[in-house]
C-alpha cells in the first residue's frame, strides 16, 4: 500500500477517532463524568436508523434525522434518568453508572435487533476513489468524514463562543455553584450536554457503518479509540482531542500495516504510555487541584 493512501486512511480514521473523542470530552468538560457508555448510544442509534431505512423503507437522509433526533433524545434521558437519581456520587460510582447504561443498551440492541451483523449502507463507499494527487488516494468515505469533521468543528466554535448556551456550557465547566449563582440553569446545561454529545457520537458511528458489519458490538472498539485520542489529547482541550485523534489514526494504520497482529493494542499502549508520562495529555496544560 503506497504511503500516501496510508496517510489519507490514517488521518480520515483518526478524525473518526477525534470526533467521536468529542462527544466523550464534551460531558466530561460539562459534567466531569467519563461516559463509558458512548459507544453504545452511538450503536442505538444507528441502529434506528437501519430500522428506518431497512424496515420502514425510508431514504437514507430520513433515517439519518430521525437517528440524530433520537440520539439527542437519548443523551437527555440518559443523564436524566442514570445521573441525576444519584446524589453526590464518586467518580467510580460515576463510571459504574455509565457501564451499566452501556451493559442495559447493548442488551436491549441486541433483544431488539438479533445479535447477528448486518449490513447497512450509506450515501458514500469506501471503494469509490480519487487522486487529487499522484500516490495519494482518498474514497469518497474519507472525503466525507473530512467534510464532516470542518463542519462539525466550525460549528462548535462558533457555538462555544458566540451562543448563550455555549456560554453556560463553558461557565458550568469552569464551576458548577458559581454558575448556579449567576442564574444559569446548570441541569439543562448537562442535559444539553448530554443530547450535543449523544449526536456527535450517532453521526461518528453512522460514518464508521460504512467500513464495519453493524451489530450491537460495532462500536466497541472505535469508543476505546477514541478513548486513547481523548487521553492522548488531553480530556479538558477540545483542540488537542482532534490533534489526539489524528496523531492516534496515523500511529494505529502505519503500526497496522507493519504489524497487523499488534493492531488491536494499538490503543492500550498509547493510553497506558500517557497516563504513566503525562497523565493531563499532550495538549491540555497541566494542573493540581487545591482542595
Amino acid at each position: 500500500m503506497p504511503v500516501g493512501q496510508l496517510l489519507i486512511d490514517g488521518l480520515a480514521m483518526g478524525a473518526c477517532y477525534g470526533l467521536f473523542g468529542l462527544a466523550v470530552v464534551i460531558i466530561y468538560k460539562t459534567s466531569d463524568v467519563i461516559n463509558f457508555a458512548a459507544g453504545e448510544m452511538a450503536m442505538f442509534s444507528t441502529f434506528v436508523a437501519f430500522h428506518v431505512l431497512s424496515i420502514f423503507g425510508y431514504p437514507f437522509w430520513i433515517a439519518f434525522i430521525v437517528a440524530l433526533a433520537f440520539a439527542a433524545l437519548l443523551g437527555v434521558l440518559v443523564d436524566y434518568f442514570f445521573l441525576r437519581p444519584a446524589k453526590n456520587p464518586t467518580l467510580l460510582g460515576l463510571i459504574v453508572i455509565t457501564i451499566g447504561a452501556q451493559m442495559l443498551l447493548a442488551g436491549l440492541a441486541s433483544w431488539k435487533w438479533g445479535a447477528e451483523q448486518k449490513q447497512f449502507s450509506i450515501p458514500v463507499s469506501y471503494s469509490i476513489t480519487y487522486e487529487p494527487i499522484k500516490g495519494f488516494i482518498i474514497s469518497q468515505w474519507a472525503l466525507a468524514v473530512f467534510i464532516t469533521a470542518i463542519v462539525i468543528v466550525t460549528f462548535m466554535f462558533f457555538f462555544f463562543k458566540y451562543t448563550k448556551m455555549g456560554t453556560a456550557m463553558r461557565a458550568t465547566q469552569q464551576n458548577k455553584h458559581a454558575a448556579k449563582i449567576m442564574g444559569i440553569k446548570t441541569d439543562r446545561v448537562f442535559a444539553f450536554a448530554w443530547g450535543f454529545s449523544s449526536v456527535i457520537g450517532a453521526i461518528t458511528a453512522l460514518l464508521l457503518s460504512a467500513k464495519t458489519i453493524l451489530d450491537p458490538g460495532f462500536m466497541m472498539e472505535p469508543f476505546l479509540r477514541a478513548f486513547a485520542a481523548a487521553v492522548l489529547g488531553g480530556l479538558m482541550s477540545i483542540p488537542g482531542v482532534l490533534l489526539g485523534g489524528l496523531i492516534m489514526g496515523l500511529i494505529e494504520n502505519f503500526f497496522g500495516y507493519v504489524w497487523p497482529a499488534w493492531k488491536p493494542i494499538t490503543a492500550f499502549v498509547v493510553i497506558v504510555l500517557v497516563l504513566c508520562v503525562r497523565p493531563s495529555g499532550l495538549f491540555a496544560k497541566h494542573y493540581v487541584k487545591k482542595v
